[in-house]
């Protein structure tokens, strides 16, 4: 049928269809899902690819996760060719042997679909697993030799083939984790998700027939598509620079790790290029092209008109060329270590491409979101003498701000885009031995604007467990800050420290150490980066957050020119005025100084960028 003569209520049914099923997907792992990343936090994520391997449907997840999993799907079909069945089920967390996933932590269950004997689609349920065997529990080992040491490495195999379960396949792949039994859970939890979306699309396969689905879905994308490219058209041509860096690569510490992008706007086409980007690295923050890709499409959606939120597919990424040569930290070969990958460099691909896009739309300017303050404890809990991990976002800090908007309050990380959610202290408190002292937002921990980012987070807790380890994982933001936008501040450092009896010990990110019994942990997680002059920001509004000890009264003169009564928290419009005088055609400051090679890399960005405007001015001429 062609998409033509599509029925328009078939077409929005068909559609919608799709979205509601991923999301039922999503619900399934939710409710019956025994790990905290899973089954608290929504490190989830799902979708549906036709046989062709096009995106069909991805409403809800981790880009990370999915905008890159195409290739895995391509990957599957080439390989399988013909011998894809009914019932087959085929596992992946491999990101170089056809599995295209970002980080071994994340397995995906593939299902094919067919319907009168011809493959229609392919579902994938993709979360992040208790563990994945490894050196250490969890996964983030920044030392490991290579990916063989971050764990069980899984190309894309058949663990279920005709609807047969292969028994012994899984037996060997869950004696290579620490937690067999919670891990086989959620397998089965996820494997069920997928069972539930072959059922509803086999369904609706029946009621409107095949052809008709294909011509919705074909109508689909070229109407997200067209969307797309118009949303692209809007953005002045040019080429648009942008960076971002880790604090190190956690094998050598404490230097910075670049991910710099040229952002090409030419018609309605968008080339997003890393090619300066800094070559890869001996440490775990490698990312491979399908991680880097998902990541640098997400972050350009968002400057697009947020109407689409809900209709990005394959047409969403035909517009958009993704250019990462071999060999750099932004698509890293064999056998590199990307434990951290997903978080560093992740977030700093989506950090670069936001900023150069801020330069092109400054109306759509977004700041960098809070950087990430995970960490992987592992040791024994003396309630029931079991092992444990923990993994969690409880501990980030906020969105940044955009344009028109303040930073959203307790967002976790930019590459999880909201998806992943905090956990409840009662909860953490049954499943792992550590007692909460404090949770809070902090004040003066955001980047100051006229929109300013949300809060940063104070956390604090107490291991009562035995003695165990802490790897501070995908951690960042203690030398390298994410940028604010049109003059708004950078995020604030962020902090990590064991307390041990009157012992303050700092630990940086992408580190291992050990906690004893009785330690306390407190991490102080940055707030979100700002947008806009913060001199220009609505006393109004600042004598509000003093009110609710977001900022101080100091800051509230010092950075945003507000005298505020600390007593009535009123604003004494006299003093802001004389304080305002000049400060509004000032750029505002950045929180803290970059390091040297930051400056350094600024510079070449900045000298780009005259150049890059030079040349438009001449072809304007």
């Amino acid at each position: 049928m062609p998409s033509s003569v599509v029925d328009p209520i078939t077409l929005a049914t068909v559609w919608h269809t799709m979205q509601t099923l991923c999301r039922e997907m999503r619900h399934v792992m939710d409710r019956t899902a025994q790990n905290y990343l899973m089954g608290q936090l929504h490190d989830i994520s799902v979708g549906i690819w036709d046989a062709q391997g096009r995106t069909v449907a991805v409403p809800v997840g981790l880009p990370v996760q999915f905008l890159g999993a195409s290739f895995a799907v391509k990957s599957i079909t080439e390989k399988f060719k013909d011998n894809l069945h009914p019932g087959d089920i085929i596992l992946t967390n491999d990101p170089y042997h056809g599995g295209h996933n970002c980080h071994l932590p994340d397995w995906g269950f593939f299902r094919p679909v067919f319907f009168d004997g011809e493959l229609i689609f392919i579902t994938l349920a993709r979360a992040h697993q208790e563990d994945t065997g490894g050196a250490y529990p969890g996964g983030y080992f920044p030392n490991g030799y290579d990916i063989h040491a971050e764990g069980i490495c899984i190309p894309p195999l058949k663990v279920y083939e005709k609807g047969v379960e292969n028994k012994d396949l899984f037996e060997l792949i869950w004696n290579n984790v620490r937690w067999p039994q919670g891990v086989r859970v959620d397998n089965y939890s996820m494997i069920a998700s997928t069972a539930l979306c072959e059922k509803r699309l086999l369904a609706m396969l029946k009621k409107y027939g095949k052809e008709t689905v294909k011509a919705c879905i074909d109508e689909m994308i070229q109407r997200t598509e067209r969307a797309v490219r118009a949303e692209i058209r809007k953005i002045p041509a040019g080429t648009y620079f942008g960076e971002s860096a880790t604090d190190d690569d956690g094998t050598v510490l404490d230097e910075p790790v670049w991910i710099r992008v040229a952002v090409t706007v030419k018609g309605d086409r968008m080339t997003l290029d890393f090619s300066q980007s800094d070559k890869q690295r001996k440490g775990f923050i490698n990312s491979v092209y399908a991680a880097t890709y998902g990541n640098a499409i997400a972050a350009a959606v968002l400057v697009f008109d947020a109407t689409l939120a809900d209709y990005h597919n394959e047409g969403t990424m035909r517009p958009i060329e993704v250019i990462a040569p071999q060999g750099l930290v932004v698509n890293c070969e064999y056998p590199a270590t990307v434990g951290a990958s997903p978080v560093n460099v992740g977030i700093q691909v989506m950090e670069a491409v936001l900023m150069a896009l801020s330069q092109a739309v400054p109306q759509r300017s977004i700041a960098a979101w809070a950087k990430h303050r995970g960490d992987y404890v592992f040791g024994v809990d003396p309630r029931t003498n079991e092992r444990y991990v923990r993994t969690s976002f409880d501990y980030d800090g906020s969105g940044g701000a955009v344009w028109g908007q303040d930073g959203y309050q307790g967002l976790s990380a930019l590459t999880a885009l909201a998806a992943v959610t905090r956990g409840n202290i009662e909860e953490m408190e049954i499943r792992i031995p550590f007692y909460m002292h404090k949770l809070e937002f902090a004040t003066d921990l955001q980047g100051a604007g006229r929109w300013r980012g949300g809060a940063g987070v104070y956390w604090e807790a107490q291991n009562q467990g035995s003695d165990s380890g802490m790897a501070t994982g995908s951690s960042d933001g203690d030398t390298t800050f994410g940028p604010g936008a049109e003059g708004g501040q950078p995020c604030p450092p962020c902090r990590t420290y064991i307390q041990r009896g009157s012992q303050r010990i700092r630990v940086k990110p992408h580190r291992l150490v050990q906690l004893k019994n009785k330690d306390v942990v407190i991490k102080i997680s940055s707030g979100g980066a700002g947008v806009g002059n913060p001199a220009q920001r609505d006393p109004q509004l600042v004598a509000l957050d003093v009110r609710n000890e977001i900022i101080s009264p100091a800051a509230a003169r010092k950075v945003y020119k507000v005298v505020v009564d600390p007593a009535t928290f009123v604003v004494d419009a006299k003093a802001t005025a004389r304080l305002r005088r000049g400060a509004t055609t000032k750029p505002a400051k950045g929180a803290a100084a970059k390091p040297a090679a930051a400056k350094a890399a600024s510079g070449r960005a900045a000298k780009q960028r005259r150049r890059a405007t030079s040349t438009r001015a001449s072809r304007r001429a």
